[in-house]
């Protein structure tokens, strides 16, 4: 099931993500709606592609309030809707129907003004809810994590730094075209090696064939745990314990564990948790904790537009 996981989450790590929490519920008072929408099989062998990111993160393109998507399984839409990222998808994936995963779709829709990517996912929650029937809930369940926490008190490795304040920091990105889905902004780089683009974790490459390498700026260690335990098969999720507030910048790189009979082209390399230790100064604990999972009520194929 994790291989599976990441091959549909793949594109929310190579797009980025936020520092922010999921988010379930509608907003409080009248639940916002597009104005109108298109929904539309798309069994062509194009690729995905959007007219902003649809992740978990804050990066965005102002866009008039054109929602704008193309050939992406349900589950992209369902976790952009619904905030979610690598722990919650953990939970919920198990649970939906393997079209879900599969099927892929269009959405074209429009709301009024120029609404902000929080206010467009509870436009795509009310749209799912309508024409996928969409239903889901949250319980708090008591399960087995491994926590994140310092190596050794009051101290980080140089590959994790406080995020500094008065750094520059953009957050729009243009992703417009089928033709170039992901934009030229995510390869790019600021002194240190961190990429130029906040409020993400982006895939860069790495120093020698066979490993993998990831950075972030301005993201919480509760988020970087979150989005790297969709990257790595420990059996658990992971979570923040470290006590550290506050937004940091982090480079990790390593070597990825080999599965089967493929042999990791890197075999001297350094392994996650060992990396996680050496360059960041935290170390995996396993411990029991609570969190709140996601549960699918329902959900069923799109309605006629």
């Amino acid at each position: 099931m994790l291989m599976k996981l990441n091959a549909v989450l793949i594109c929310n790590l190579a797009l980025g993500g936020a520092a922010i929490a999921p988010s379930f519920a509608q907003s409080g008072g009248t639940q916002l709606a597009f104005e109108v929408a298109s929904v539309k099989p798309n069994n062509s062998d194009a690729p995905a592609h959007s007219n902003f990111p649809l992740n978990a993160g804050g990066m965005y393109t102002a866009n008039g309030g054109l929602f704008s998507a193309a050939n992406f399984p349900l589950i992209t839409y369902i976790f952009f809707a619904h905030n979610i990222v690598g722990n919650q998808a953990h939970f919920l994936v198990p649970q939906l129907p393997g079209w879900v995963m599969s099927e892929r779709f269009d959405i074209q829709a429009r709301a009024p003004g120029n609404p902000t990517k929080d206010q467009m996912r509870q436009m795509m929650r009310t749209l799912l809810a309508e024409r996928f029937k969409l239903a889901v809930h949250t319980e708090v369940r008591e399960v087995p994590v491994l926590a994140f926490v310092l190596a050794k008190p009051g101290q980080t490795r140089p590959q994790l730094q406080p995020h500094p304040a008065d750094a520059p920091c953009q957050t729009s990105v243009e992703l417009a075209s089928a033709a170039s889905p992901v934009s030229d902004m995510f390869s790019q780089k600021i002194s240190g090696g961190f990429p130029a683009i906040c409020n993400g974790i982006l895939g860069i490459p790495p120093s020698v064939p066979g490993r993998s390498r990831l950075g972030g700026r301005n993201v919480t260690i509760g988020f970087m745990a979150d989005m790297l335990s969709q990257r790595v098969d420990l059996g658990r999720p992971i979570v923040d314990a470290t006590g550290l507030t506050g937004t940091f910048d982090f480079l990790l790189e390593f070597t990825p564990e080999s599965k089967g009979s493929n042999a990791a082209a890197d075999p001297e390399g350094l392994s996650f948790q060992q990396a996680v230790q050496d360059q960041l100064g935290l170390k995996l604990q396993p411990r029991k904790s609570s969190m709140e999972v996601v549960v699918l009520d329902h959900v069923e194929h799109p309605s006629e537009n």
